[in-house]
C-alpha cells in the first residue's frame, strides 16, 4: 500500500501541473512528512557528488569479525578490492544503474561523460528518476556456507521532483524506497518504501559475518518487520546474526537472531557540507566525530580483476549488471513510469516437481505424475494483505499417461524460508480404466522444505533458472468434510512454491 501511495503522488506531480504556487519552505515538497535528502538550484551534478548525498550508514555488530576489534573511527570496513590501491579508510562502491529520461525535449541526461564515472555530469532538468546502487566489499565471509570474497549491496530508487513553483527554479531528490540485499536471491530482499517515518540517511544494518544488509527506518539499530521492511516481509531475509555460528534454525526471522548495535560501530557516508543530512550527526562543528567515513569509488569493470592472482573474484563483479553504466530509460507515458517506480517483477516464479500420492480410495490408490505452480494472476504474485503470505496455482498430472489432472489454490506463509506450511484446496478430474471421469473436490496440507542450492555442491542445478529446490510433503483428502479418504502427498521437485 506505502509504494503505491508513493507512486500515486509522483505521477501526479510529473503529469499534472500544480494550480497554485507553493512557499519557498515547502515548494519541493512532495508529500508532507516524507524528507527530501537534497534540494538545490544547480540541475548539474556528477555521479560522485550523487552518489555523497544518498550514501548510507553501515551499523555493524559489535562482533563482527572483519573489524578485528575496532570501533569508532579505527573501522576500516568495508574495504576496498585487492586489485585497486587501498586507502587508511572503508571503501563504498557506487553503480548509476539506470538514469530515467523525461519524454519530452528537456535535452540530453548525461551532460558530460567521463570513462572514470566519477566526474560525469547529469543534468536533473532532464530527469524523473535514478537507479542508485551501494557495493560493500568484504575480504572474507564467515558462518554457513563460508567463502573469500563477499560483495553485498544496497539499491536506491530516487524520484527527482522539478520545483518549479519555487521562488527560484529549484530541484529535489528523494528516496522511493530503498532495496538491501541478502545472500543474492531476490526473494530474501529487505525493501523499505519511504514514508513520513523514514529517516535520512538511511541506516543499514550489516549481518554478522555474513554482511547481508538490512534497512533500519529510525536509526535504533533494531530491525523491526514490517517498519523497517514493509515489502515482502514474509520472505526478507531481515539480520540474522547467528548464521555466523553456522545454526540456521527456523525458516522465519526471530528477534533474538539478531544482536545489539552500539553507536560506536556505525560507519559514515560523506555527506556534503550543504547537505540537509548533516547537521544531526554534527557535535562541536564537526561532522560524524570519533566515527569513520568511508571513501566512494565508481564500482569498477571485470577487466579491472587480475585473473591470474584472483579467479574466484570475478564472478563477484561481472554479475552486478551492465559494466558500461548507466542504462537511459524513457519515461514518456504513465505506464512507462509506473513501471520503473513499481517494478517488482519475479521471473523465477514457476515450480516444477514430480508428484506421487495416494488415496485410501478406491483404483486412486498410489500414482506418479507431474505437479507445476505458478503465480495466481499467471504474471503477477498476489499476496495476503493481512499474514503477508501468498497465493499460487498449482496444476498437476498423474496416473496413466498422465491421464488425471487437477487445480488448486495454495496458500503459503513464504516462498522462501526453508521450511513452511502450505493448505491446498481445488478439484481433481480422474478417469478409470473403464474411461468414467471422476470429479472430486481435493484439500491438502502439510510442510514444504525448500534449501537454496546456489551455496552448496549441488549449486549446478541452478542452471534450471531457480536456486531452490525443495521436498512437499503432505496429507491430502478426498472431500472438505469426509475423513474417510484421507492419503499422502509427496513433491520433489525445483522452485520457490
Amino acid at each position: 500500500m506505502l509504494h503505491r501511495i508513493f507512486l500515486g503522488t509522483v505521477l501526479v506531480l510529473i503529469f499534472v501541473s500544480p494550480t497554485a504556487a507553493a512557499s519557498p519552505d515547502d515548494c519541493c515538497q512532495i508529500e508532507k512528512g516524507i524528507q527530501a535528502i537534497w534540494s538545490g538550484t544547480n540541475p548539474i551534478m556528477t555521479y560522485e557528488e550523487l552518489a555523497s548525498y544518498c550514501g548510507p550508514i553501515l551499523w555493524f555488530s559489535p562482533d563482527e569479525p572483519s573489524l578485528e576489534r575496532a570501533k569508532g573511527a579505527d573501522i576500516r570496513v568495508p574495504t576496498s578490492f585487492p586489485f585497486e590501491k587501498s586507502v587508511d579508510a572503508p571503501v563504498v562502491y557506487y553503480m548509476v544503474r539506470n538514469l530515467v529520461q523525461r519524454g519530452d525535449d528537456s535535452g540530453p541526461a548525461i551532460y558530460r561523460d567521463n570513462a572514470n564515472r566519477i566526474d560525469t555530469e547529469m543534468d536533473l532538468r532532464s530527469l524523473v528518476g535514478i537507479d542508485l546502487d551501494y557495493f560493500f566489499y568484504y575480504p572474507t565471509e564467515e558462518g554457513l556456507g563460508a567463502h573469500k570474497h563477499d560483495v553485498e549491496s544496497v539499491f536506491v530508487k530516487l524520484y527527482v521532483h522539478h520545483c518549479e513553483d519555487c521562488i527560484e527554479d529549484k530541484f529535489a531528490l528523494f528516496v522511493e524506497r530503498t532495496t538491501a540485499k541478502a545472500h543474492g536471491l531476490q526473494w530474501y530482499d529487505n525493501t523499505l518504501v519511504s514514508d513520513e517515518y523514514t529517516e535520512f540517511p538511511m541506516t543499514i544494518l550489516v549481518e554478522e559475518g555474513k554482511h547481508a544488509s538490512c534497512t533500519d527506518k529510525n536509526h535504533d539499530g533494531v530491525y523491526t518487520p514490517t517498519f523497517d521492511v514493509n515489502q515482502r516481509v514474509n520472505d526478507a531475509w531481515g539480520l540474522r546474526d547467528i548464521m555466523r555460528s553456522g545454526g540456521l534454525y527456523s525458516g522465519g526471522f526471530q528477534a533474538w537472531m539478531a544482536k545489539v548495535r552500539h553507536p560506536e560501530y556505525r560507519v559514515f557516508p560523506p555527506l556534503p557540507k550543504d547537505s540537509p543530512l548533516r547537521e544531526f550527526f554534527e557535535f562541536d562543528g564537526r561532522y560524524a566525530a570519533n566515527h569513520a567515513i568511508y571513501q566512494l569509488r565508481p564500482f569498477p569493470r571485470p577487466e579491472e580483476v587480475d585473473q591470474e592472482k584472483e579467479p574466484t573474484l570475478i564472478h563477484f563483479i561481472d554479475d552486478k549488471g551492465d559494466p558500461e553504466w548507466p542504462e537511459l530509460m524513457e519515461a514518456n507515458s504513465l505506464k512507462a513510469v509506473t513501471h520503473w517506480m513499481d517494478e517488482e517483477t519475479f521471473i523465477n516464479s514457476l515450480s516444477f516437481a514430480y508428484r506421487y500420492d495416494g488415496l485410501n480410495y478406491g483404483h486412486r490408490n498410489h500414482t506418479g505424475g507431474i505437479s507445476m505452480m505458478f503465480p495466481l494472476l499467471i504474471v503477477k504474485n498476489v499476496s495476503d494483505p493481512v499474514a503477508g503470505g501468498w497465493f499460487v496455482n498449482r496444476i498437476y498430472f498423474k496416473d496413466k499417461k498422465l491421464r488425471d489432472f487437477s487445480w488448486n489454490l495454495v496458500y503459503t506463509p513464504s516462498a522462501s524460508r526453508w521450511i513452511d506450511g502450505y493448505f491446498a484446496a481445488g478439484w481433481e478430474w480422474d478417469e478409470d480404466d473403464f474411461g468414467n471421469v471422476h470429479t472430486d473436490i481435493m484439500t491438502e496440507t502439510g510442510l514444504k522444505f525448500r534449501l537454496n542450492m546456489s551455496h552448496t555442491p549441488l549449486s549446478f542445478l541452478s542452471v534450471l533458472g531457480t536456486d531452490f529446490w525443495g521436498v512437499r510433503i503432505g496429507v491430502k483428502n478426498k472431500g472438505i468434510f469426509n475423513w474417510e479418504s484421507m492419503g499422502y502427498a509427496v513433491e520433489i521437485g525445483a522452485g520457490v512454491w
